[in-house]
C-alpha cells in the first residue's frame, strides 16, 4: 500500500518501488508512488500548468542528484557492475528476472514464452532496478528525492516495451487477427485524442451511459434552485422515514452523481431504501462569469440548501455528508455557525474521502515554488476558471499505468473501444472550478490553515475546527491516490466532537462506490480515534461488507424518530424539474 508522506525517512524506499522491480523484492506499484506525493495543492497547480513539466526535475534537484551520485563513485560501479551481468544473463537467456504478480503489462504469455520478448521485457526490469537503486543510494532530502521519484516514474513507465506497437504481442495479435483494421483505428483514437483536452487516452467511450437513464436515475425532483446549485429531493420508497433529513454536499469537482450511479451501484439509492429523507446540492458548472465565485459563496450555498430543507421537510435539524472538495467548504462552515451560534441545526456530520490537515499529504515543499503558484493562479483568473479537462489530465498522470499506458495499449495498439464502467464516465464528465475557489484552495492548502484556529475564514468569521462538535462520520480509502487515509484520518482530530472513522477497500473513489453485496468489500473500523493512525490501525478489526449499511445504522442513532413519508415532493416550494435536475447537464 502506498503511505502518505507521513513520515518521510521511512517512507521513502517504499514510494521509490515501481512494478519494474522484478518478483521476490519488496514492491510497491508505481503508481502509488505517484499517489503518495500529490495533494490538493499539487492537482490544483498542476491543472492549471500542466502536469508534464514536473517530468522534468528542476536543474538544481537534477544537480545535486549527479553530485550526489559523483560523491560514490564505488557505489555507482557497483550498480554499473550488477547491471552488466545481469544484461549478461538475459542475453544467455538464465535470468530469472520476472514481474511482479500485479503487473497486468506483460501477463500475456508472448511475454514469458518468446525468447526475444522475455529479454526486452527483463531488460527493461533490470534498468529500472537499477535507477531505483541509484536513486536510493543518492539519500537525497525529501524534496529532492520526490521530484527525481517522479521523473523516473513516469520515464520509466512510459518507456516500457509494452507501449511499443512492433513489440507487444497484444498489439501483434489484434493486426493480423482483423487484418490491419486495429491499427487504423488506434491511429484515429490516437489523433482523436490528441486534438482535445485533457489529452490522454480516452478511458469511456461519450456515449456509454445516458445520464437521468442509466445513471443519476434515482427518482425524485429539483426542489429549490440558486444560481450556484440546484437541490434535489429524492422520492422515499419506504412507508415511514427518519425525521431528521440527510443533505448531500458533492465535490466541486466532477458532478453529483458520483454519489448516483447505476443502480444497484447507488449511494443514494441505499440511502434512500433505508428510509432515510435524502437531499443532494447539485453544484453548476462555473464558467468565466462565475470567477468571483469563492470559499465564501458555496459555503452561503450549503446554509441555502440548509435553509430549503428545513423549510421543505418542518424540521429545524439536519444531518450533513459530505464528499472530498466538498467535505473542505463543508467543516468550513459547520465553523462559522459554530461561532455565530447556529451549529444546533446540525445532528451529525460524515466527511468521504476529506483531506482538512494537509501537513503531510500535499507536497507544495518538495514539488511547488511562489512562482507555480503565482502562474497557476494568475491563468485561472484571466480565464476566469479552472478548466476541468486540465484536472482529468492531472489524475490520468498521477497513476500513468492504470491511466494512461493501460488506455494506450488498448485504444491505440489494439484498436479496441475502451470498457464501459460509470465511475469512469462520471470521471470523464468533467467540470471547472471558478476562478476565486481555485484561488482559495490552494490558499488554505499552502498555509494549512484549517490546522490552525483563525487562519482561514468563512463568511467573515474565523474557521476553528475544534469548535464543531456534532459527531462525525469521517470515511477513507485504504489505496487513496489523492486523499491518504492517513491524512483523512488527521479529521478525526482536529474536529471537536465523537468521531467514527471507517477505512474501506480501494482507492478514492471506488471506496465510495461500494455497494452491499460485493464478496471482496471489507471495511476497517476501531472503538475510539486516538491521536496516531497507527496506532489506529494497530487496534482496528476488518468487517466483511460494505460501509454502507454502517453509515445508515450510525446515522440513524441521530436522525430522530420514525415519520410518515411525505407524499409530495418540496412541501410548500415549487418542483422545478425532475431529478437528476438541469445543472448537471451544464458542459
Amino acid at each position: 500500500m502506498a503511505q502518505p508522506a507521513t513520515d518521510r525517512d521511512s517512507t521513502r524506499r517504499s514510494r521509490s518501488a515501481p512494478t519494474d522491480r522484478p518478483a521476490g523484492r519488496p514492491a510497491d506499484p508505481p503508481e502509488e508512488a505517484a499517489e503518495a506525493v500529490m495533494g490538493l495543492d499539487m492537482v490544483l497547480v498542476d491543472a492549471a500548468r500542466g502536469p508534464l513539466r514536473r517530468l522534468v526535475p528542476p536543474a538544481g534537484t537534477a544537480l545535486r542528484f549527479g553530485s550526489a551520485l559523483a560523491r560514490q563513485p564505488g557505489t555507482v560501479a557497483s550498480r554499473a557492475t550488477e547491471l552488466a551481468r545481469e544484461v549478461a544473463k538475459i542475453a544467455a537467456g538464465s535470468s530469472e528476472l520476472a514481474p511482479g504478480k500485479k503487473d497486468k503489462r506483460f501477463a500475456d504469455p508472448a511475454w514469458a514464452g518468446n525468447g526475444l520478448l522475455r529479454r526486452a521485457m527483463q531488460l527493461h526490469l533490470a534498468t529500472a532496478r537499477t535507477a531505483w537503486e541509484l536513486i536510493d543510494d543518492a539519500e537525497l532530502d525529501w524534496q529532492d528525492d520526490e521530484r527525481i521519484r517522479f521523473t523516473a516514474t513516469n520515464l520509466v513507465d512510459a518507456l516500457a516495451p509494452s507501449n511499443v506497437p512492433v513489440v507487444n504481442p497484444l498489439s501483434l495479435k489484434a493486426a493480423i487477427d482483423t487484418g490491419g483494421r486495429s491499427a487504423v483505428r488506434g491511429l484515429k483514437q490516437f489523433v482523436s485524442d490528441l486534438a482535445t483536452p485533457p489529452r490522454v487516452p480516452s478511458m469511456i467511450d461519450p456515449d456509454a451511459f445516458t445520464v437521468g437513464e442509466d445513471l443519476a436515475a434515482t427518482p425524485g425532483a429539483v426542489v429549490f434552485r440558486t444560481e450556484v446549485f440546484e437541490l434535489i429531493q429524492y422520492r422515499p420508497t419506504t412507508e415511514t422515514v427518519r425525521a431528521v433529513p440527510l443533505l448531500m454536499v458533492p465535490p466541486t469537482i466532477n458532478k453529483f452523481y458520483i454519489a448516483d450511479l447505476a443502480p444497484g451501484r447507488s449511494i443514494i439509492e441505499h440511502y434512500v431504501a433505508s428510509g432515510q429523507q435524502v437531499f443532494m446540492m447539485s453544484w453548476r458548472n462555473p464558467d468565466e462569469r462565475h470567477a468571483d465565485w469563492g470559499l465564501d459563496a458555496y459555503g452561503q450555498a450549503i446554509l441555502d440548501a440548509m435553509d430549503a430543507v428545513e423549510r421543505v421537510t418542518g424540521q429545524e435539524k439536519v444531518a450533513l455528508q459530505a464528499f472530498c472538495s466538498g467535505g473542505i467548504i463543508t467543516s468550513m462552515t459547520l465553523a462559522h455557525l459554530a461561532a455565530t451560534g447556529g451549529l444546533d441545526r446540525v445532528t451529525a456530520l460524515s466527511l468521504a474521502v476529506t483531506v482538512l490537515d494537509w501537513e503531510r499529504a500535499g507536497t507544495v515543499s518538495a514539488l511547488m515554488d511562489e512562482e507555480s503558484i503565482r502562474a497557476a493562479t494568475e491563468k485561472s483568473r484571466k480565464k476566469g476558471y479552472l478548466d476541468g479537462a486540465g484536472l482529468a489530465e492531472v489524475f490520468a498522470w498521477l497513476r500513468p499505468n492504470d491511466l494512461v499506458w493501460n488506455y494506450w495499449v488498448n485504444n491505440y495498439l489494439q484498436g479496441k473501444k475502451p470498457p464501459n464502467f460509470d465511475i469512469l464516465f462520471w470521471n470523464a464528465d468533467t467540470t471547472r472550478m471558478s476562478a476565486a475557489l481555485h484561488r482559495d484552495f490552494i490558499d488554505i492548502a499552502i498555509g494549512n490553515a484549517l490546522t490552525r484556529p483563525g487562519k482561514a475564514s468563512m463568511l467573515g468569521t474565523p474557521v476553528d475546527l475544534s469548535t464543531v462538535t456534532v459527531d462525525s462520520y469521517v470515511t477513507a480509502g485504504i489505496a487513496d491516490h489523492l486523499c491518504p487515509w492517513q491524512a483523512c484520518y488527521r479529521s478525526t482530530q482536529l474536529l471537536g466532537g465523537d468521531s467514527r472513522f471507517i477505512l474501506s477497500t480501494s482507492g478514492h473513489i471506488a471506496s465510495l462506490v461500494n455497494p452491499p453485496g460485493n464478496p471482496k468489500s471489507t471495511f476497517q473500523v476501531a472503538g475510539d480515534t486516538p491521536e496516531d493512525p497507527k496506532e489506529w490501525m494497530a487496534q482496528a478489526e476488518t468487517v466483511q461488507g460494505s460501509w454502507w449499511p454502517d453509515y445508515m445504522t450510525w446515522l440513524g442513532e441521530r436522525s430522530g424518530e420514525e415519520v410518515p413519508a411525505p407524499e409530495k415532493l418540496g412541501g410548500d416550494l415549487e418542483q422545478l424539474a425532475e431529478a437528476p435536475g438541469t445543472y448537471v447537464f451544464d458542459k
